[in-house]
């Protein structure tokens, strides 16, 4: 594999990423002391530091990777909206098609970290769903969007926010479908099963075991196959593609499956990483049709943001230079 080419051929490839995207705050301080109001440590804090979440932050390791990204979600009419779109523009994504409502929050996670240890998190955010006109609003963005900018490949990103709505999911899948758009998502438990027709389906284990109500021990090639034709029996979808945590990855399609083990890292912080997986899952996918290359560089990937502190998006050299000291 021309590893080289393969990365350049990414600035040619567009790509839309659908659902809930989120500021994550982080304070760093450094503690010295209990406080005496109460059993907690106080936190002498030293910097605020702000940092795009969510399915911005699949946005953001698209763009990385250097594809041509927009984003789709709603967002509220307050000040960590204005936070927000400024990061997510500052970082080349196209946000054009981003809704505000003042019926919603913008969701922000605040964490309070001393000694590159989380303290405590805050979150302020909306999880019902989108009212309906909201929701049409949407559709009709992304459907002009797919009709004019034809891109290769639309990532639903769930974070249980209420952005991805399960008309939402079904009409966008068809009109993938029909535009011949090749789908990827990364589900949670409320819309897990929405997600008919998609391409890529990429839960992690705890997720899929959630689902299907599995109680798993022995993790291989064997019960990951029966649980892939389980997801398939109710999905009727192409690919299987499990996040193992520390175990690796395992894929499957039509013909071919495994289980590609992870790397040895020194991980630091794993927030983040499923986000980093699908993009890059999805990325390679699209623009070289094989999974298990997919399933390989998605896995190095993942490792590699673990060893990062907070959600931080892949680095496209270093990736480049792992791919090609570890993929054979």
């Amino acid at each position: 594999m021309n590893f080289d080419s393969l990365f350049k051929s990414f600035s040619s490839i567009k790509v839309g990423v659908i659902g809930d995207v989120m500021l994550d705050t982080y304070w760093w301080g450094h503690v010295e002391r209990i406080s005496p109001e109460a059993p907690v440590p106080v936190v002498t804090l030293d910097k605020r530091e702000l940092r795009i979440g969510g399915a911005g932050n699949v946005a953001l390791n698209l763009v990385s990777l250097g594809a041509k990204t927009s984003i789709f979600t709603v967002m509220g009419e307050d000040e960590t909206a204005k936070e927000l779109d400024k990061l997510l523009l500052d970082s080349g994504i196209d946000t054009s098609y981003i809704l505000c409502s003042h019926t919603r929050k913008t969701t922000n996670k605040t964490r309070v970290i001393s000694r590159n240890q989380q303290m405590m998190r805050l979150d302020s955010e909306t999880t019902e769903d989108l009212k309906k006109e909201v929701e049409d609003a949407l559709i009709e963005r992304i459907r002009s969007y797919i009709e004019t900018e034809k891109p290769a490949v639309i990532i639903f990103e769930d974070y249980n926010k209420g952005v991805l709505t399960e008309r939402l999911i079904k009409e966008v899948i068809a009109l993938c479908s029909q535009h011949k758009i090749l789908t990827a998502v990364d589900p949670k438990r409320k819309n897990f099963f929405a997600y008919k027709g998609v391409t890529i389906f990429k839960p992690n284990l705890k997720e899929v075991k959630e689902g299907l109500n599995l109680l798993i021990e022995d993790v291989n090639v064997s019960s990951l196959n029966v649980i892939h034709q389980q997801l398939n029996d109710l999905l009727q979808h192409s690919i299987s593609f499990i996040t193992l945590s520390e175990k690796g990855v395992f894929y499957q399609g039509k013909t071919t499956s495994g289980i590609i083990p992870s790397h040895i890292r020194n991980i630091a912080d794993v927030s983040g990483a499923g986000d980093t997986v699908i993009a890059v899952a999805s990325l390679l996918y699209a623009a070289t049709n094989d999974i298990h290359l997919m399933a390989e560089v998605a896995n190095i990937a993942g490792g590699l943001v673990c060893e990062e502190v907070g959600t931080m998006a892949i680095n496209k050299e270093r990736l480049l230079q792992e791919c090609k000291l570890l993929v054979q």
